[in-house]
């Protein structure tokens, strides 16, 4: 049995009353749904006023572990094992990662409050007044990776640099985007207008997460019967129809909602080039002779190789690094899974390691170009990301010319 009640600013005196929220009763819990904006002193005083009224038994927020982290722990990034992230091809993910945080550092700056403070100190008041606390928020690297599944090869190189170029500038955030973010979602925002232009990109960064935290609330709950949940006013509606209408196990919905797809043992896409770049040059040996085999070898070579040195020297490689990454690069059909901008990001890390500095820094150096260069994480990161970007144009531009000389 479930019933809902909505209250308007005017309803009641209580610290709630400036703040949109809605209540839900479901099995015999109160779930009261605090909808807030991530960038606004009327919301964090709305969360602590709330949580010091004493009427809740438990505080449930919209965190998980790793942002929880890296509000509370401005040094999280120092203790980061940069090659262990190389190595697990992780990259990218922590690219996007940097990005926010200097998306919320700006956002700090120009507002005079750290984006999701209200989330923090939700967490923070809870904890102080002995009450459980929940994070119920998706992994954030779930939702990074699950969007990464959904948009495929390009919709990826879209998003990713979409991202970065808008984090990375140096410009004051406009009045119209905090408007928006304070309705909306930091995750949201921080994807800018490619989010509302996919449908598919929403459905992953809201409307799964609110059915997660829906199923999170419910999963949690446990002998309490008046829980508290701070989220961004832009889940308040979909959570609040998830939690009161969704009746299927929420351990269930969570592991479903948890799991990325994995990729296919059989690489079809990586063996597909191989056969073409192979095949084409074989047949162009067999057919054209040694001149026209040559040929379709070398413009295999010189574009692959070519454009990932180029990436690798945009990124400010090292040159053993750029070396690298085209030694590398021609041979990425033969070597499936290992990326040629993870050799070159190896060496570039091996000459140019990173001090203590550089990783105490990066918040302030993530906010900025010049930043991104000057510190040797973010360039480590950078060099990675670039040099895959020159293979991966490389090999389709590549794979196009043989096939238009054979056709010739």
């Amino acid at each position: 049995m479930t019933t809902e009640t909505e209250t308007t600013p005017h309803a009641a005196p209580d610290p709630l009353a400036s703040q949109p929220h809605a209540i839900v009763e479901r099995d015999g819990v109160r779930y009261t749904l605090l909808g807030t904006a991530h960038v606004s002193h009327d919301s964090l005083g709305a969360v602590r006023a709330a949580i010091d009224g004493g009427a809740y038994d438990a505080v449930s927020v919209e965190l998980d572990a790793q942002r929880m982290q890296a509000l509370s722990d401005p040094d999280a990034l120092a203790k980061l094992d940069l090659v262990k992230v190389l190595r697990e091809g992780k990259a990218a993910l922590f690219a996007a990662n940097l990005g926010l945080a200097a998306y919320q550092r700006r956002l700090a700056e120009q507002l005079g409050i750290e984006p999701g403070a209200e989330l923090k100190a939700a967490a923070v008041e809870g904890k102080a007044r002995g009450l459980p606390v929940h994070l119920v928020d998706r992994e954030v690297g779930t939702t990074f990776k699950r969007i990464s599944a959904r948009l495929g090869f390009f919709g990826r190189i879209r998003l990713l640099s979409g991202l970065l170029a808008g984090l990375l500038v140096d410009d004051e955030v406009g009045e119209d985007e905090i408007e928006k973010l304070k309705q909306g979602d930091m995750l949201e925002a921080s994807f800018g207008e490619f989010a509302r232009q996919s449908p598919a990109l929403y459905e992953t960064l809201i409307d799964e997460r609110d059915r997660y935290m829906a199923a999170r609330l419910r999963a949690t709950s446990g002998e309490s019967r008046n829980v508290l949940a701070v989220v961004g006013a832009g889940h308040l509606q979909g959570l609040a129809r998830y939690l009161r209408e969704e009746t299927r196990d929420p351990d269930t919905i969570c592991e479903e909602l948890d799991a990325v797809r994995k990729k296919k043992k059989v690489p079809w896409f990586t063996l597909a080039i191989t056969a073409l770049v192979l095949g084409g040059i074989a047949w162009g040996f067999w057919r054209g002779g040694f001149e026209l085999g040559a040929d379709l070898l070398q413009q295999w070579v010189l574009y692959t190789a070519g454009l990932a040195a180029l990436g690798c020297a945009i990124a400010g490689g090292h040159p053993l690094s750029i070396l690298a990454g085209a030694i590398a690069a021609p041979l990425k059909p033969f070597r499936p899974g290992i990326p040629s901008g993870m050799f070159s990001a190896l060496v570039e890390l091996r000459i140019r390691k990173p001090a203590y500095g550089d990783f105490l820094a990066l918040r302030d150096d993530a906010q900025t170009v010049r930043g991104w260069y000057r510190n040797r994480v973010t360039r480590v990161v950078l060099n990675f990301i670039l040099t895959n970007l020159g293979t991966g144009i490389g090999v389709w531009l590549a794979g196009l010319r043989i096939v238009g000389k054979l056709l010739g």
